[in-house]
């Protein structure tokens, strides 16, 4: 490109930007950063044929109305649904839910007493059968089911987040149900 071609091109850019920006702002729907680059686009395919332009302007607007008609084009097969909450089916569990379990159940117990805290234990998180834990505690099996009975009660005044009495029995740290639970 000539001096001469340059100087007229530098011309009409420093003359009509605002004008091509306002219409590329009109044609993205009023995204001003797609409209800067929509302009941007016309005017450089208008300077590789920029000698041969007549009407600079007509031309640069046709670029650019055809420009946007394509990214119409290309964007509409490829647009993604939208949800206001993504579908349930979606995600990929991340684990977070039963570490925070873990937190939760390993401060409820803290919170019990030793004895009760022991029960629980044995019982529920090493699924021992009541007669396995009477043995193992060397008292009777109607002791680990009163105490057991009793431990849950407080577990669940002391936690209330961790669920009623249908949530405590079946879902432990695990996931499994407890050997010998009630559900």
């Amino acid at each position: 490109m000539d001096p001469q071609d340059q100087e007229r091109f530098r011309e009409f850019v420093d003359a009509r930007w605002g004008a091509l920006l306002r219409l590329a702002n009109l044609l993205t729907g009023g995204d001003r950063h797609e409209a800067e680059d929509l302009v941007q686009t016309a005017l450089m395919k208008a300077l590789g044929r920029w000698r041969h332009v007549e009407d600079p302007e007509g031309y640069v607007r046709k670029v650019m109305y055809r420009h946007q008609i394509s990214r119409w084009r290309l964007r509409r097969p490829h647009r993604e649904a939208t949800f206001a909450a993504p579908p349930p089916h979606l995600g990929v569990p991340d684990g977070t839910a039963t570490a925070d379990l873990r937190i939760a159940v390993g401060q409820a117990l803290a919170r019990l007493t030793s004895r009760q805290r022991t029960m629980l234990v044995l019982r529920y998180f090493e699924d021992l059968s009541e007669t396995e834990v009477a043995g193992v505690l060397g008292c009777s099996v109607g002791t680990v089911r009163s105490t057991t009975h009793r431990s849950l009660a407080r577990l669940r005044t002391l936690a209330p987040e961790l669920g009623g009495p249908a949530e405590m029995t079946t879902t432990t740290v695990t996931g499994s149900a407890p050997k010998g639970a009630h559900t």
